[in-house]
């Protein structure tokens, strides 16, 4: 599932830094954290960095959600006396989702500020990667929108890696594997038999569709492949021809807007799918907004990822996330990205309490590195980083999956995440 995800941020970055200029650090946003007034006078704080890409070319709230999560779980740490009677200190740093502006938070976080660790990084251009590396400072949760967190030692991204992650190159000599869990899933529980992959003409947008299409191809879909210009896209033909073929499924290579725009021409052009599938940066509850135009595409929206739907309040980790989160957005919309932070920081606190009071780098270390997988309380499917002895042809995958109604909003589909699994093959990529 990791490796899927991983694919979709590498669209993501291909798409977006199409528009990205050179940006710069702004001041610290005001999701951070501050030291609790009721731990002890005099005991040293734990500084801990965010950096987010919060004004990236794609506006101020597409990157700003892991962050927010992890500022709100050390927030409700500090109220809580702090870790192991420490406070914990967040430093944000926004660099404005580009390359220079990424190396300049590195050196403000790393070199200035002397964080211990950074949580829930979101950077659309992790450019300074090889510094934080390079720094031995433990990366904990971040989101991989390239393929950092599958190439430096000291990454260690919020889905984990099996790759040898020795700096040389990502994942196994240059490739990456995906796997085909989510459209074997649709074929045996929603009975898709027909998909369309829809793409920009592009090239991280295309490159992305090849892969999806390989994906649906060797689960016995039959796949029609629909691409549309960046600068002037025709959704309209789009959404005609996926009428008169009958598909069952949609996937795309698009970005948010992008999606937003062909759910409305398929409304328009009465389309009606059994799924359409969209990625874990969608899954928030500002969807009916977004899609004020698409009312029945907006009802076939379905999401997988590899963490517990952020709406099962039923869950009581979920239900402490929302308790703490939910205050602190005056009205914003709850998202998945706000509770993979939220797990990112309560990852890097388990971590460190395994220290006993000794904290070290090493010690922290030697947590993510181990042998059992993490879980993040049930937040996470289970996460670890111990390479494969070889390259992986098929893997056993786990799915949190997620539909959207507007009678209920997010609704868990296929029982509980731990147990919706399908043992399937990997597919080789080069990003």
């Amino acid at each position: 599932m990791r490796s899927r995800r991983v694919a979709e941020r590498l669209l993501l970055a291909g798409l977006l830094t199409l528009g990205a200029a050179c940006g710069s650090r702004l001041p610290e946003s005001d999701f951070t954290a501050r030291p609790a007034t009721a731990t002890a006078p005099g005991t040293a704080p734990v500084r801990i960095g965010i950096i987010a890409s919060t004004t990236s070319p794609v506006g101020g709230d597409a990157f700003a959600g892991p962050g927010e999560g992890a500022a709100a779980y050390f927030a409700a740490l500090n109220a809580r006396g702090g870790l192991d009677g420490r406070p914990v200190e967040v430093h944000t740093c926004d660099d404005g989702g580009s390359g220079v502006g990424n190396n300049a938070c590195v050196h403000e976080l790393v070199d200035e500020k002397k964080v211990f660790a950074l949580v829930a990084t979101t950077a659309l251009d992790y450019a300074g990667a090889p510094l934080v590396s390079r720094a031995g400072v433990p990366d904990i949760g971040g989101q991989p929108i390239g393929t950092a967190y599958d190439t430096y030692p000291h990454l260690y991204g919020i889905y984990g890696s099996d790759a040898p992650r020795d700096g040389r190159a990502p994942g196994r000599d240059g490739t990456l594997y995906a796997g085909t869990e989510v459209y074997r899933w649709f074929r045996l529980h929603r009975g898709a038999r027909t998909a369309a992959v829809v793409s920009y003409n592009q090239a991280a947008s295309a490159s992305y569709a090849r892969l999806l299409t390989r994906g649906l191809a060797a689960e016995g879909y039959r796949v029609a492949q629909e691409q549309v210009d960046f600068a002037l896209p025709n959704f309209g033909a789009v959404a005609a021809d996926l009428k008169a073929r009958g598909t069952d499924v949609v996937f795309d290579a698009l970005d948010s807007h992008g999606n937003a725009r062909l759910c409305a021409a398929m409304d328009r052009a009465g389309v009606r799918v059994t799924a359409k599938v969209t990625n874990v940066q969608n899954w928030h509850d500002a969807v009916r907004e977004e899609y004020a135009d698409a009312p029945h595409c907006r009802n076939a929206l379905w999401v997988t990822g590899s963490s517990r739907n952020h709406a099962d309040a039923s869950h009581p980790a979920v239900a402490a996330f929302r308790a703490a989160m939910l205050p602190r957005l005056h009205g914003r919309p709850l998202s998945q990205w706000q509770l993979e932070g939220w797990a990112a920081a309560m990852w890097f606190t388990d971590a460190a309490r395994s220290c006993r009071g000794d904290l070290t780098r090493p010690c922290v270390e030697r947590f993510l590195n181990r042998a059992e997988p993490y879980t993040a309380a049930g937040l996470l499917l289970p996460v670890s980083f111990r390479p494969a002895a070889r390259p992986p042809r098929t893997h056993r995958a786990c799915l949190s999956v997620a539909r959207w109604q507007d009678a209920h909003g997010w609704t868990g589909q296929g029982g509980e995440m731990t147990a919706n699994c399908l043992d399937v093959p990997l597919l080789p990529h080069r990003p």
